[in-house]
């Protein structure tokens, strides 16, 4: 199949420079102007998009060859731009930073697959005529990459962009002034979340004052047509099974891959969001768990009367998947300030910590005892957190990392019954997804 859609790659000279900013304001001026515009963020992030899903209205979707493949990365490209006008796609760190200090799964890794013409923020501060050498440098670094525009970012008065303007290497497409009452606040894994600042939707004004849209527009669709291998998004597996998974959304749990939550949907899943925070005993047969900040709700999380209910059900046999965050609530305790009470599934104590523990892509086997999970399978994902886990001495455990941290000396996915529990972050694989429902629907009470 073919896919023939305007896109973008707003990428960076390196982290800090204001990319998501500019690829989000730009997002919502283009939404502004009736267009219906598809996010996509490069690498494994949670934060970004959700500033991109609410602004466009269309789940952002990321793209990571890593976790997805190149194939991967085609498939989704295109499956999430049915029905779209226009497809932005905001990279990660500086354009070319991949992972291990190579180019794989950087932005000018995700903008050759896609042949995708890229813009490119550079922050103008505190430089004028030098910053045309960061940009010659840019534009010639990779042949195979088009640097088709440059939006200035950060510029302090009209003689600094007139200053700047007298050379041209790439074609200048927009001037951003500084804005500091835009700026949005961050904290130990990023940015706030989209719920917590309306700043980046409010930035789209700023891009609409300051950058030529017609131009960005044009450039987009210069992009060719993109041949992509068979896709299979929108076709739902065969099976006979059907159950009812909860995915635990609000605060203290809101960091899921939206291609996880498709292809639990696709292997027959009902998926209800309920809250861990608010909601007593949800309707469901299994439960995802996904990261997030329950550090920042510890104490809420101990007066919830859902950790109850949770823990009984495990021991019931109910299906619990959970990641990072996730993990965390399912231990017996969080130390954050103090010690709070958790859903005492796993045993092990979680505790937060100053210092990052783990940063990085994730390859492992899954391999379940007898039991509701059952069979071996690859795992590939990403592990990010600034807190550990203890473990008793009699901890199992149902994933083997032969790269990444995890839990314990590469051990990773706590078992207790029919309750897994990872520091990683797994991009699901269609097997992983029905072995998910296969269990949820053999434990069903419906």
């Amino acid at each position: 199949m073919q896919a023939d859609i305007p896109r973008i790659v707003i990428a960076g000279t390196h982290s800090g420079c204001g990319k998501t900013t500019i690829a989000s304001g730009l997002m919502a001026a283009l939404v502004a102007r009736g267009l219906d515009v598809q996010p996509f963020k490069t690498g494994p992030d949670f934060i970004d998009p959700s500033h991109h899903t609410l602004i466009c209205g269309r789940a952002s979707r990321n793209l990571d060859p890593c976790m997805m493949g190149e194939s991967g990365v085609l498939r989704t490209f295109a499956d999430a731009t049915t029905g779209a006008d226009i497809a932005v796609i905001e990279g990660a760190m500086g354009m070319f930073d991949g992972t291990g200090g190579t180019d794989t799964a950087s932005a000018a890794h995700i903008a050759r697959i896609l042949k995708a013409p890229v813009i490119l923020v550079v922050d103008a501060h505190a430089v004028s005529r030098s910053i045309h050498a960061v940009i010659r440098g840019f534009k010639d670094f990779d042949p195979r990459v088009t640097v088709a525009g440059i939006i200035y970012n950060r510029i302090g008065s009209d003689r600094h962009r007139t200053m700047i303007a007298r050379e041209e290497i790439v074609p200048a497409l927009g001037w951003v002034p500084r804005h500091q009452e835009c700026e949005v606040k961050s904290r130990h894994l990023g940015l706030v979340m989209a719920s917590e600042s309306p700043a980046m939707k409010a930035f789209g004004r700023v891009i609409q004052e300051s950058c030529d849209l017609e131009r960005i527009l044009a450039v987009a669709a210069a992009a060719p047509p993109l041949a992509v291998p068979g896709s299979s998004a929108h076709k739902p597996h065969p099976s006979h099974r059907h159950a009812v998974i909860g995915v635990a959304h609000d605060d203290a749990f809101c960091f899921y891959y939206q291609d996880n939550l498709d292809r639990l949907s696709r292997a027959g899943a009902e998926l209800r969001y309920f809250s861990p925070l608010l909601d007593t005993e949800p309707e469901v047969d299994a439960v995802y768990i996904g990261g997030g900040y329950p550090e920042l709700h510890a104490a809420a999380l101990e007066r919830s009367r859902f950790r109850k209910y949770l823990r009984n059900r495990v021991t019931e046999g109910m299906p619990v998947y959970g990641e990072c965050g996730g993990l965390m609530y399912l231990c017996r305790s969080l130390k954050t300030d103090r010690k709070y009470a958790m859903a005492g599934v796993f045993p092990a104590r979680a505790e937060m910590t100053k210092k990052l523990q783990a940063l990085g892509y994730v390859r492992g086997t899954f391999t379940a005892r007898p039991g509701l999970w059952t069979g071996t399978l690859a795992v590939r994902g990403h592990e990010f957190h600034y807190s550990r886990v203890g473990c008793d001495a009699d901890a199992r455990f149902a994933i083997r990392l032969g790269q990444g941290s995890g839990i314990r000396e590469g051990n990773d996915g706590l078992v207790e019954h029919a309750a897994i529990g990872a520091y990683t972050h797994a991009y699901f694989t269609d097997a992983f997804a029905r072995r998910f429902v296969d269990a949820a629907a053999a434990s069903s009470r419906h």
